[in-house]
């Protein structure tokens, strides 16, 4: 057997450029970059092998290691999974700065490769440089904070041992079941070891990621309970964006007649006037969704996980005979609430189903009242952006350069109030166009997601909407877009805190209290100057005030050749209505007369929640 001498980070970067994969019919790296921050524990070895190979295996200096993590997540799901960037880091704080990047993986069902540097294994110097001790157990390091959010884990302890490793963590980020973030924790000691690997190890591989068919009994049994429903829902989640079946469940609504709701996730899966598109559903969703979501006698969810935001804390499904059947490559997501499963990939499930269906096709008065309803939520926003109100709303932010951007203009928000006005009032012109992170909902994932969206959309302005909150939680990779020329367009909405937030503080009763900066703990209550930040990190930045100041803005912007940020003040306290009930913990007990209230409106709403198995027609 032929072998090459190499250390064990030599090893990892070698195997990591020989992977490939396809996409359009074009061969290109699966692991097409590298996020680093160098320290003691990664900057000798890993970083050595890695400034041999930039040209195949380019890396990108981060400016902090969540964001840097984040940005590679955004990249790989404007990639639908089908590229996968790595994140290096050192021990300590830079390794666990990526935790809650690996958590927004996890949720996100997204491909993330996490490479920490680790402690000595033979632990004579122990302790190192920021290694934290467990007297207990002397071989658990930070490295183990990884286990909870990510879908592999291992700490190699010797260098033959990434022969099996590393396969084994790329089989399950291209798993479109299992994936998600794979952690490998590479002691410094380890690192540096040399070990005589097979050279066979390093050949290149083609990896596609598998497209598993459903078990014909299981579309049987989706096909007879939608062949009898009078009121069929289809809910899009983000599943058919990975899965490219926007086309398949397009042409699948069509032919059956059916509605098509979106996730947050599976947003522009359709296009906002199709004749099926009714709204997004849920808690930032549409009067339209929920209404048509309240009477379905049947309802398809295709690629969603369920999550609370999208059922309304499941108590939007307000037909005590609705059946939910579920279409998903997961087995987990497939068999929540009592579903009827389907267990497979969504377009072969899709099509699949749509054989079984024979001539079936919904009464054309549901679909006609699905545009209707449509009709009344679309002629709802345009009164609500129309009106007069002491400062631009985020509704009519959005809709201003919603009206603005080109068609494939790619999108990108995430926590914060932010993205319930996008789900709500953002008409999407083109199919996969918009990014929300609500998975995890991570602040902080809006500028660094950007960058990373960027990326891998070189050929498409991308369009990052920022709180200020978000904005002063981490703001650095403005920096990154600049320095490294990929330009975003960011709309920076300062309603002075975190203001939905403060709105659902007061909606359950509260009193105003540590959300809006006014009502913090402060001695000056200076407002941050965005402007002059933004243009310290090398952007070009304005502030504007009202709507036609901002479209001004705007169209600077897309003419500018460097990353534009455009700040405009906004109202705290007016915000899109429409969407469903949310269950929070409101107290039981209170001082509040009007957390009681607050409580008995709480109450009377869990009775709309579905709990079990409900009738059978």
């Amino acid at each position: 057997m032929e072998t090459v001498r190499l250390t064990t980070g030599q090893a990892i970067v070698r195997w990591v450029v020989a992977q490939r994969t396809e996409i359009d019919g074009v061969e290109v790296p699966l692991f097409p970059g590298v996020f680093g921050i160098f320290g003691h524990g990664n900057v000798v070895s890993l970083a050595e092998a890695l400034s041999f190979v930039q040209d195949e295996l380019p890396t990108w200096r981060g400016h902090n290691e969540q964001s840097m993590a984040l940005a590679a997540i955004a990249f790989t799901k404007a990639k639908r999974r089908r590229q996968i960037m790595i994140a290096t880091s050192s021990v300590g704080p830079g390794s666990t700065n990526m935790v809650t990047s690996a958590a927004v993986a996890h949720a996100n069902r997204l491909p993330l490769l996490l490479i920490s540097g680790d402690t000595f294994q033979h632990r004579i110097v122990d302790p190192v440089l920021q290694q934290i001790e467990d007297f207990g157990s002397p071989s658990t390091t930070v490295s183990d904070t990884f286990r909870a959010v990510t879908r592999f884990w291992d700490r190699i302890t010797r260098p033959e041992q990434i022969i099996q490793t590393l396969p084994q963590a790329l089989a399950v980020m291209l798993d479109p079941a299992e994936c998600g973030p794979a952690y490998i924790g590479l002691p410094q000691d380890i690192a540096a070891e040399a070990h005589d690997f097979p050279v066979q190890f390093f050949d290149t591989t083609l990896h596609y990621i598998r497209r598993p068919g459903p078990d014909a009994r299981d579309i049987t049994a989706a096909a007879a309970v939608l062949a009898a429903a009078d009121k069929p829902l289809l809910i899009a989640g983000g599943g058919v964006h990975y899965s490219g079946a926007e086309d398949e469940l397009t042409a699948f609504a069509v032919a059956r007649g059916i509605p098509v709701v979106e996730t947050v996730a599976g947003k522009s899966t359709l296009v906002y006037d199709h004749p099926n598109f009714v709204g997004p559903i849920g808690v930032t969703g549409s009067t339209s969704a929920n209404a048509l979501a309240a009477d379905a006698d049947v309802v398809v969810a295709v690629g969603t996980r369920l999550q609370d935001f999208t059922t309304g804390s499941w108590s939007v499904f307000k037909n005590p005979r609705m059946q939910l059947v579920s279409i998903n490559v997961g087995r987990f997501d497939a068999t929540k609430h009592h579903a009827i499963s389907v267990v497979g990939d969504a377009r072969v499930s899709l099509g699949a189903l749509d054989e079984a269906l024979d001539d079936y096709r919904a009464p054309i008065e549901w679909l006609r009242r699905a545009g209707e309803e449509r009709r009344a939520w679309y002629d709802y926003l345009d009164g609500y952006i129309g009106r007069d109100f002491d400062m631009p709303t985020y509704a009519q932010v959005v809709r201003a350069i919603n009206n603005l951007v080109d068609d494939d203009d790619y999108q990108v928000a995430a926590a914060g109030g932010l993205p319930g006005e996008i789900n709500m009032g953002w008409q999407a012109k083109s199919v996969g166009s918009i990014d929300i992170e609500y998975g995890y909902s991570c602040m902080g994932y809006e500028i660094p997601g950007a960058w990373g969206a960027k990326m891998a959309l070189p050929d498409r302005d991308v369009i990052s909407w920022v709180g200020d909150g978000s904005y002063l939680m981490m703001n650095s990779d403005i920096h990154s877009t600049v320095a490294t020329g990929h330009k975003v367009i960011f709309i920076v909405c300062d309603n002075g805190g975190f203001a939905v937030i403060n709105r659902l503080q007061v909606n359950t009763g509260g009193k105003e209290f540590n959300n809006l900066l006014q009502h913090t703990k402060r001695v000056d209550d200076t407002r941050v100057d965005f402007v002059k930040h933004a243009e310290s990190l090398g952007a070009i930045a304005e502030k504007v005030t009202g709507i036609e100041e901002l479209r001004e803005a705007f169209r600077r912007a897309k003419e500018a050749d460097r990353s534009y940020v455009i700040v405009i003040d906004t109202d705290p306290y007016e915000w899109t209505e429409g969407g469903s009930w949310w269950e929070v913990g409101v107290p039981e007990v209170s001082r509040r007369d009007q957390v009681l209230v607050a409580r008995a409106e709480w109450d009377a709403e869990r009775k709309h929640q579905r709990v079990g198995i409900w009738d059978s027609p």
